[in-house]
């Protein structure tokens, strides 16, 4: 007996063409360069307008794509001019993370977002999206890094400085319309550019839970995503914490656009430390000058208060010097051990029933100590500023240097031993949970009680 359904048969999609699948994949490329410069841009205007930055003359504009510049990894160079009365020294080195992280979070999200009903995705295809959102994301780098350039005029002394020198040299100086500018270097801000959304991308694939992968991958997926994501919650977590810090010292101490201005361009330069830091890792710098620090004061104190590096004109930046200012610094090392357990286990109890403990460990501190690997470098600073007249010194008054930056492998180090062992005690804290990959066993009693077998067993 042969049934005929009368149901009309279902149609079938057609398959893309070529064609349209790169059209589609470029506008999909574009979509998520777009947002991540637009968000980039927002976050860095808000903390610049924080900052008093909209005052500027002119030059607002230019300061916010600079700004975006330096946050995806390009290069800004300082020059002045005072003719041939005055010579300028300026040097600027770091990076906004606020805007660096939010630029990648949204910059990852999207480039993702096409994928999420793929259960695996082609190698070509991946590389065709990848290509197109770096291509494009260059293309819009080496626009912001055209209008990043100004140049802002300086005016010296007025009859009420309390240097004589200053005072002095004053009128001459201002006599010859000194300036101090910024302009971006092309070659090593699209190079470094190219890293910076490379990485991107890939951090993007390591740490997403569901992502496609092409099939030669997917054996991976297992070993290295469920750490990849803790870690990347463990430095979102540092940065949450320090936006609620903020926000109380925002709404209880004085000066609270100050504040925002920090949190909206550096919060995870500062969070980022603290967590190198509780763990008994090391920084190293220096401030002198008139210039203040958008960091904590008593971070400002240490750095303004003398020896104790490797150089005897560098300060050493770590937990005792810290708790010297304020013993409340004391609280990183326990907040550090909370949050990386946490990450442990949220690591494990997302990994396979069947990883060994000593697996779990390994994998938890190495990736911990890749991470301090990304996450250390990027909180350097170094920033200086010089004005010398006829050769003969610079004056105090109108120079200034800040220096900060991590001592890299030591961070390291520490962050694989901290790994280890956390990563020991969140997979044994994980072991009481049911977790991926588990099956209950049936409960076998010697007087053949137990659970109901199948029907027809005997």
């Amino acid at each position: 007996m042969v049934t005929v359904s009368s149901r009309p048969p279902t149609p079938t999609r057609p398959a893309a063409t070529p064609a349209g699948l790169l059209a589609r994949t470029a506008l999909q490329a574009l979509a998520a360069v777009v947002a991540g410069h637009l968000a980039m841009g927002v976050v860095a205007g808000l903390g610049l307008w924080a900052a008093g930055a909209a005052d500027l003359p002119g030059g607002f504009t230019a300061v916010l794509a600079a700004v975006v510049v330096m946050a995806a990894g390009g290069k800004v160079e300082l020059s002045g001019d005072a003719g041939a009365l005055a010579g300028t020294q300026a040097q600027l080195t770091a990076m906004p993370l606020t805007v660096t992280l939010v630029g990648a979070l949204v910059t990852g999200y999207c480039f993702l977002r096409p994928l999420r009903h793929h259960a695996v995705t082609g190698a070509r295809e991946l590389l065709l999206r990848a290509g197109s959102v770096t291509v494009l994301w260059l293309i819009g780098l080496a626009g912001l890094s055209a209008l990043a350039r100004h140049d802002f005029r300086i005016t010296v002394g007025g009859g009420e400085a309390e240097d004589p020198l200053l005072d002095l040299f004053g009128e001459l100086l201002d006599s010859v319309n000194p300036t101090v500018g910024f302009r971006t270097d092309l070659g090593p801000t699209l190079f470094y550019g190219l890293l910076w959304i490379l990485g991107v991308l890939l951090i993007a694939l390591l740490v997403s839970r569901r992502a496609p992968l092409p099939s030669r991958l997917v054996r991976y997926q297992e070993p290295v995503r469920p750490v990849a994501h803790a870690m990347l919650l463990l430095l979102l977590a540092y940065v949450l914490v320090g936006l609620v810090v903020g926000l109380v010292v925002a709404a209880t101490k004085g000066r609270p656009a100050d504040t925002f201005a920090v949190l909206l361009l550096g919060l995870p330069n500062i969070t980022w430390l603290a967590l190198g830091v509780g763990i008994g890792g090391s920084w190293e710098g220096r401030a002198e000058g008139p210039f203040g620090l958008p960091v904590p004061q008593i971070l400002d104190a240490v750095l303004r208060g003398g020896s104790g590096g490797e150089r005897a004109d560098l300060s050493t930046v770590d937990l005792s010097s810290l708790a010297a200012q304020d013993g409340r610094a004391w609280w990183l090392l326990p907040v550090a051990a909370v949050l990386l357990l946490a990450a442990a286990f949220a690591a494990a109890v997302r990994s396979p029933a069947r990883t060994r403990l000593r697996q779990h460990a390994l994998r938890t501190g190495v990736g911990f100590a890749l991470t301090m690997l990304v996450a250390a470098p990027v909180t350097l600073v170094e920033a200086r500023f010089g004005l010398s007249v006829l050769g003969i010194g610079e004056l105090d008054s109108l120079g200034g240097q800040v220096l900060l930056r991590p001592r890299v492998w030591t961070v390291v180090g520490l962050a694989l031993l901290w790994g280890l062992v956390l990563g020991l005690l969140g997979g044994l804290l994980a072991s009481r949970v049911r977790r991926k990959g588990e099956v209950e066993q049936p409960v076998h009693r010697e007087d053949g009680a137990g659970p109901p077998g199948p029907p027809g067993a005997p």
